[in-house]
């Protein structure tokens, strides 16, 4: 594991934290806010923002080698493509200056003007979304949907195994946490002795993942190895890759998703540093049969991050109906980087990719309702006393995801989207 000082336990902040914050010392993600003017750069500390172009602006970032008003931009682009060796020394600065007995911010600048309150500033996208691409990396999952369209002895493609299954999605439609979506429209085929039908998704669905986004690229004909593939990897958001299921079912065969898909995905607004997540690496599966050797990897490429999701009725409470964990992955985001640029495709700093639905082997751990309903035959009661197959106009979806041990916790906070009735 490696010794990033940021990352001590012991760390202490002179900013309040309440307990079990998402956002203590230890964790500093990144993200951009709106207070009143442009877009901005800060970092969550507790629950509170700090302003980085603030904190630039006063000299406090001096010796670093940062661009002037690399922070005074309205996506963290630029302050990516320095890479993650920069990242990591202003992360370890930002520490640094939140630690107890370190009076710098309170002398450079008045203390209400580069801390904020969360609760009142708008997140916005942290980062200009050049290209997506989503994988399909559960075992459980794709074993679920195998069993349910097929049958469980060939329930996983003969390909699934061998390679980390992905396809490219629509990076336009990508939206941050609180952005309301519209019930999508498309064809359907209800009934398979019958023409199709036109109209207002009825089998609206989430997808419960995680995304990484990365800093740098490779040129075009050149390829990421597993060994590198991290250095490419800034750090990950919460997301929920919408799905219209009947829209999907009629459309995908033979190249995949589109429609049911490219309507709408979203992200949690706080990218979380892989740095951070550091201390919560775990050993993942075995990988039978062996894999490739461009897809071998050394160390733990595996984390363990809790991840939940609930619905929430209009006007009523919300209900966890699912709780699932990043560590039943069953190919990790090196192998996933390191196939998608094996045949020289080129990757750039910004870039999202997606992991696919996150199930674990309980049925309270799967990560769609697709699964939780299992197809609707299994409705799932809420607290108003309503049934759920599949998500309904004007319920929101609320995905929650934090990595804990020895008392120090490490939150994504959250990403939640209503749905609104088809326009």
């Amino acid at each position: 594991m490696i010794e990033i000082a940021a990352n001590n336990p012991n760390l202490k902040s002179w900013v309040e934290v309440p307990e079990n914050s998402d956002f203590p010392i230890q964790n500093l993600p990144f993200g951009i806010f709106k207070e009143g003017g442009a877009k901005r750069a800060g970092v969550a500390i507790g629950d509170k923002v700090l302003d980085l172009a603030v904190v630039q602006s006063q000299g406090l970032f001096d010796g670093l080698g940062l661009p002037e008003g690399i922070f005074d931009k309205e996506v963290l682009n630029d302050f990516l493509k320095l890479g993650k060796a920069t990242g990591r020394v202003v992360r370890n600065r930002i520490s640094e200056l939140l630690q107890d007995g370190n009076d710098e911010l309170q002398s450079h600048y008045a203390l209400g003007s580069i801390l904020l309150d969360q609760s009142k500033v708008k997140m916005c996208l942290p980062v200009q979304i050049g290209d997506y691409t989503d994988f399909y990396s559960s075992e459980q999952h794709a074993y679920n949907v195998g069993c349910m369209f097929r049958d469980p002895d060939n329930a996983l493609m003969p390909n699934w195994k061998h390679i980390p299954v992905g396809y490219h999605g629509r990076a336009s439609s990508i939206i941050e946490s609180g952005v309301p979506i519209h019930r999508p429209k498309g064809q359907q085929k209800p009934n398979d002795d019958e023409p199709p039908v036109f109209g207002p998704c009825k089998l609206l669905d989430f997808e419960l993942e995680t995304a990484f986004i990365t800093c740098g690229g490779n040129d075009l004909g050149d390829s990421i190895t597993t060994a590198e593939a991290e250095d490419y990897i800034f750090g990950m958001v919460l997301f929920n890759d919408w799905s219209a299921r009947d829209i999907q079912k009629w459309e995908y065969v033979p190249l995949g998703p589109f429609l049911a898909k490219n309507f709408a995905s979203c992200i949690s607004p706080w990218i979380v540093t892989l740095d951070a997540l550091e201390p919560f690496r775990i050993a993942g599966p075995k990988q039978e049969p062996e894999v490739l050797p461009y897809l071998k990897f050394e160390g733990n490429k595996h984390f363990d991050i809790d991840l939940e999701v609930a619905i929430q009725p209009e006007d009523s409470e919300e209900k966890v109906v699912g709780n699932s964990n990043f560590k039943y992955m069953y190919w990790n985001m090196a192998q996933q980087l390191a196939h998608h640029t094996v045949n020289g495709c080129n990757i750039k700093t910004g870039d999202l990719y997606g992991s696919g639905t996150i199930s674990g082997p309980d049925s309270s751990q799967f990560g769609s309702m697709l699964e939780i309903s299992w197809k609707g035959t299994k409705p799932v009661k809420m607290p108003d006393g309503s049934e759920r197959k599949f998500i309904q106009d004007d319920d929101t979806v609320i995905m929650r995801g934090h990595a804990k041990q020895n008392g120090i916790r490490i939150g994504f906070g959250e990403v939640s989207t209503k749905v609104l009735p088809a326009k």
